[in-house]
């Protein structure tokens, strides 16, 4: 009941916020045209800021197992090229070709990781959840950039695909974070608050958007796709990478931040993403939204089993 719980407060604010956009957007308050200024801003400032922030700060000196990162940069790499290749065969539309691809790889891992695994493990060194945001969050954005251009626009042109990822924003910022996390350039206090407060931002505002832009009349088109992404990275996914990190010998903290590597729901960001890269934008809020929601579950089946097994 405990981990039911704990997956329930991390989710419930988040359908706070989207209810928040939602309602904002019934109410008339806010409008497509500045839903539309309001992605356009979260893609290209708040949300690199944020990624930014979060590489800058990683604490490279913590011990950790070097094959958890093997691990973790070989699964994601695998997924997408699996997930890949099995939606170009499913799905015809492109823009919902991106955006599959993306939501079966790509989990809220900033959002879910660190306080899901310290609850798991509360009586463990759990540093190992922070520090591997700086394998997850760049590979899983470069990963993103990368089916998102190649769908976009119709014909595959390989230097503007090459120039598309090369000057998004998530990867300069991914980049730039990387490089001060190298050098170990630190900023003063005065600096950094705004920093920090402006990768606070990030988020809510982007959950704000999602709920703004969310229509449930349309999430019946969409429900064969919205169906296979859910089964791919709530269920599949997990199921296969989690099992596997068990057999080869991960336990306790590692294998628990494993299972929130694969298992998180989809990251509010691909939402962003997708609005601003030409995908499905409804699809990907759809798939924001429902995946959140079964979480609860899933998560809570998972951490319940490996407790059983004591595996974490």
């Amino acid at each position: 009941m405990k981990n039911l719980i704990l997956s329930a407060n991390i989710v419930l604010p988040l359908f706070i916020i989207m209810g928040l956009g939602y309602g904002a957007k019934q109410l008339k308050l806010i409008d497509d045209h500045a839903i539309e200024k309001m992605n356009n801003l979260t893609f290209r400032i708040f949300v690199p800021v944020m990624i930014c922030e979060n590489i800058m700060t990683a604490d490279v000196n913590l011990e950790a197992n070097p094959w958890i990162f093997v691990f973790v940069a070989c699964g994601l790499v695998f997924l997408f090229l699996v997930s890949w290749l099995f939606v170009s065969h499913f799905e015809p539309d492109s823009k919902k070709k991106s955006v599959m691809i993306q939501g079966m790889f790509r989990g809220n891992y900033v959002l879910f990781g660190i306080p899901l695994v310290k609850a798991i493990c509360p009586d463990q060194d759990t540093a190992i959840a922070s520090l591997l945001v700086v394998v997850a969050v760049p590979m899983v954005n470069v990963l993103s950039v990368i089916v998102l251009e190649v769908y976009r626009g119709g014909k595959m042109n390989p230097k503007k695909i090459l120039k598309g990822i090369l000057t998004n924003p998530l990867i300069l910022s991914s980049f730039l974070g990387f490089l001060l996390l190298k050098l170990q350039i630190s900023f003063p206090h005065v600096i950094m608050k705004p920093i920090s407060d402006i990768a606070g931002i990030a988020t809510p505002l982007a959950l704000f958007i999602l709920g703004g832009s969310f229509t449930f009349s349309k999430v019946e088109g969409n429900l064969r796709q919205l169906t296979v992404m859910l089964i791919g990275k709530l269920i599949a996914a997990p199921a296969i990478f989690v099992t596997l990190a068990a057999l080869i010998g991960f336990r306790g903290p590692d294998l628990a931040s494993l299972m929130v590597a694969f298992a998180a729901p989809a990251a509010v960001n691909s939402y962003t993403m997708a609005q601003q890269m030409g995908g499905d934008a409804e699809l990907a809020a759809e798939h924001v939204v429902f995946s959140s929601a079964f979480s609860i579950v899933t998560i809570f089946l998972m951490v319940f089993v490996g407790k059983q097994l004591a595996l974490f």
